[in-house]
């Protein structure tokens, strides 16, 4: 796959903003489940501990793998509960991107200010989907406002509602200029119509409101808008992106996962968007020779002769032992291959490579830079650890723990 085609994402939120309801969605919509799974029956695919499955919340970030429109997106579904920090930190830490679930009815809550610091702190773009606005007292526009106001971002409507709360029946696409709706048993089917007159003004009011911010932050658009001159979509999108990529702009959507509403665009724009591995800065290191390190660069490149990754998650699995989550930044790694723990100084060998979606699993010849991908066989390997070759022996920055709210010992009878 080729390294603009894929995408790295997140999905961040506060606990119940919609999270895992939309991931589940997503999946659907693409294919990788036939039929959707809902969090209150405890059968969505992403929530496959039981644990998770009791509760209806997400504990572990699962990761997952799936196709839309030709591209590759790998989604770790981050928890939202305080008590899993930890979790969300170390998904972000390998993240190139972010959607930020929030609810239309509640806003800004106090874990999306969390999460929200941390994706700040690891510099990752993001994009912003308005959920449950079928939900009475669901506000579009006042949620809007409230994450201007809490995080002082430009807030950008992609599009609006029409009608919220239990009047909520579609959007209003601001660049195609054109309403959606949702039809079919699961939304599958995107219904395109003109907007309605009753509708009309208000729309080009946020057409305009849209266009003048874009333009605001690209300087050559600039010029073009001040001339009174057209600018294209296609320009705006390019624009749009730029702005997204570089933090200067966020772009939101709206729509209700749980009723099926809004999701598809959702994925458009995941693609429209968010960066591919090679938009974003390379990942920085430490080259380690004999007894001086040195600073350098890990360019996102996989043809590279050397290989380096970061193991961000270890988890244990019943049948196939220790599953080491990798990013992979550089190079490519095979499986059946040695590779080198640098953290540690050990060889190790990866038996096999499995690409997950949620909890099944696929085996893959080989893994390579900017992709995300499972190792079997790693006895050493920790979270933070980097993987790579003797020959070219660099330790990213590991993955940092915020202090813990309170300490427990355990001890088995």
């Amino acid at each position: 796959m080729a390294l603009d085609k894929m995408r790295n994402i997140g999905i961040m939120a506060h606990i119940d903003a919609g999270k895992t309801t939309t991931t589940e969605r997503i999946l659907y919509y693409t294919g990788k489940i036939h039929k959707i799974g809902e969090i209150d029956d405890g059968q969505a695919t992403m929530d496959w501990m039981a644990q998770e499955q009791e509760r209806g919340i997400t504990i572990c970030s699962a990761a997952t793998t799936t196709d839309w429109k030709g591209y590759q997106i790998n989604i770790i579904d981050t928890p939202g509960h305080v008590d899993f920090t930890a979790e969300v930190e170390r998904s972000l830490r390998v993240l190139d991107g972010a959607v930020a679930v929030i609810c239309a009815v509640d806003g800004v809550q106090p874990q999306t200010e969390t999460v929200w610091k941390q994706a700040d702190e690891f510099n990752v773009p993001r994009l912003g989907f308005m959920n449950k606005m079928d939900r009475i007292g669901a506000d579009f526009f006042g949620s809007m406002d409230d994450v201007h106001e809490k995080f002082g971002v430009d807030c950008l409507a992609l599009q609006i509602p029409i009608g919220q709360g239990p009047d909520f029946e579609g959007v209003i696409d601001l660049l195609k200029m054109k309403e959606l709706r949702f039809e079919g048993d699961e939304g599958e089917n995107v219904v395109e119509s003109e907007i309605d007159a009753s509708r009309l003004d208000m729309a080009n009011e946020w057409h305009e409101k849209l266009v003048e911010m874009v333009a605001g932050a690209d300087d050559s658009l600039m010029e073009i808008y001040l001339e009174g001159g057209e600018i294209t979509k296609e320009q705006l999108v390019a624009a749009l992106r730029k702005g997204t990529i570089n933090r200067t702009l966020l772009p939101f959507l709206c729509g209700s996962s749980r009723h099926n509403q809004g999701v598809q665009p959702l994925m458009d724009a995941i693609i429209s968007y968010l960066p591919c591995p090679t938009d974003i800065p390379a990942a920085e290191g430490v080259q380690i020779k004999k007894n001086e390190e040195s600073k350098i660069e890990v360019p996102c490149d996989p043809d590279a002769k050397m290989p380096v990754g970061l193991v961000f998650k270890i988890q244990y699995d019943r049948e196939a032992g220790i599953l080491a989550f990798v990013r992979m930044y550089s190079g490519k790694i095979s499986a059946g291959t040695q590779i080198y723990n640098v953290a540690k100084k050990k060889r190790e060998r990866v038996n096999r490579i499995l690409r997950v979606n949620a909890n099944r699993m696929e085996q893959m010849d080989s893994v390579s830079a900017g992709d995300i991908a499972v190792f079997v066989g790693l006895k050493l390997a920790q979270t933070g650890d980097t993987v790579g070759s003797e020959g070219f022996p660099v330790l990213l920055e590991s993955v940092k723990f915020p202090e813990p709210v309170i300490s427990i010992a355990i001890e088995p009878e």
